[in-house]
């Protein structure tokens, strides 16, 4: 394990971090929505309204007041159903509480001298929020390597010499801001790492395959079917959906993603009516204005679905059977009407981020934040149409903390090749 991470504290980390506004369940999807706009991960954590104003909280009741963690995907697949198609506008007004899926244990409250290590480990069992008290004079420090929050550098204290210690300030913890926090994501802590690669060295350099840290378990979906078939069981940890097409030789091409990553700042109205009508291969491939549903035989649309949602039952406006790519944020190559549509049209931004499995982990890592994404799509190192895996935040951390496993490169090809980039 990287020394990194256990001179490092979790307070390191909130440097110029903003300090944290909850948005309780009371308030709308509509300000949800332009919440997630602004958030890490394509989510926010939701919390219940203080019983008392100016009451000072504790951890615990901190802890009972907090809901839990609402990513655009919920908000499309709470707007795609048929009452809130029907209505729009009450949709949007709809307190966040009918929305969210309640789960407490998603975020964790720290003292801000916890070692970094400590924070990782709580990261790998499922905590995606570290919650972390303001301070105004940080008093202790990371040895030698923390930046201190005073702008002073303190000299490391000589354990063996207790008494030399004595005057010197306090190392457990900083001055606390009463109820002042701010918000660490996983995302916060991965730009840590990939900041500090040389001390995590040689497992940045090492492939995902021989790291054994490629998820074959992921959640998918055939392009054929309705697209709404996705949110029956929406997936947390990555909060996303493969796009699939199977192939003859037993194995799936992923063609597209249905997740909170890619629906982070689209057009929620219009993603919902499209993911209740379209297929999810014409979802994700995106139906340009002058390209009638019906062009795209290979991924029919659900009759069934869409003649119950496509009626207005406010005005009985009938909507248009098709949609944008570009209105729900999936931008395409507009120039180019002349070609013909196939199933490598119109995905521009709504292709999957990919990877091979020789790929590096600081490769992988790069590419996540780059994309601002949760989660990286892993493909076959002979051939990119054979979908794998997928590699997420819990994944990388359980890498990153842990001894570089032996493995004999003979075994394997793509245990050769250390650096790829996808």
């Amino acid at each position: 394990m990287a020394s990194v991470f256990l001179y490092h504290v979790v307070g390191d980390l909130t440097v110029g971090k903003p300090e944290l506004v909850e948005f309780t369940e009371t308030q709308t999807v509509e300000a949800a929505i332009r919440a997630i706009g602004e958030s890490t991960e394509c989510g926010i954590p939701v919390w219940k309204t203080r019983s008392q104003k100016g009451l000072i909280e504790n951890a615990e009741m901190r802890r009972k007041r907090f809901v839990g963690i609402l990513n655009s995907l919920d908000i499309v697949a709470f707007l795609a159903r048929e009452e809130c198609l029907a209505d729009q506008e009450k949709a949007m007004k709809t307190p966040v509480s009918e929305v969210v899926f309640p789960d407490n244990s998603l975020l964790k409250e720290l003292d801000p001298a916890t070692r970094l290590i400590d924070a990782l480990e709580m990261m790998k069992q499922g905590v995606k929020r570290l919650l972390v008290p303001k301070s105004v004079v940080w008093r202790g420090m990371s040895k030698r390597f923390s930046i201190l929050y005073n702008g002073k550098w303190l000299k490391n204290i000589d354990t063996s010499n207790p008494a030399a210690n004595a005057n010197r300030p306090s190392t457990s913890s900083p001055v606390p801001i009463r109820d002042k926090f701010c918000c660490l994501s996983r995302e916060d802590i991965i730009r840590f790492i990939i900041g500090c690669l040389g001390a995590l060295a040689p497992i940045p350099l090492s492939s995902i395959y021989s790291l054994g840290i490629i998820n074959p378990n992921y959640c998918s979906i055939e392009a054929s079917r309705p697209a709404i078939d996705a949110t029956q069981k929406l997936p947390s940890d990555p909060p996303a959906v493969a796009v699939i097409d199977p192939m003859a030789d037993d194995y799936n091409k992923i063609i597209g993603e249905i997740s909170a990553t890619k629906l982070w700042k689209c057009d929620y109205l219009a993603a919902a009516w499209a993911l209740a009508n379209f297929s999810a291969g014409q979802f994700v491939m995106g139906v340009e204005d002058n390209i009638s549903s019906s062009s795209l035989p290979d991924f029919a649309v659900n009759p069934m679905v869409t003649n119950a949602n496509t009626a207005n039952s406010r005005g009985g406006i009938v909507r248009p059977k098709k949609f944008s790519s570009r209105s729900i944020g999936f931008v395409s190559n507009p120039t180019n009407s002349s070609l013909s549509v196939s199933r490598s049209m119109y995905r521009g931004r709504s292709a999957p981020l990919t990877c091979k499995e020789t790929s590096s982990l600081a490769a992988v890592m790069a590419q996540m934040l780059s994309h601002r994404a949760t989660h990286v799509w892993v493909t076959d190192a002979e051939n990119e149409d054979h979908l794998v895996g997928v590699v997420g935040y819990a994944d990388i951390l359980a890498a990153v903390t842990r001894p570089l496993p032996t493995t004999n490169p003979e075994t394997h090809s793509c245990s050769s090749m250390l650096i790829n980039q996808a």
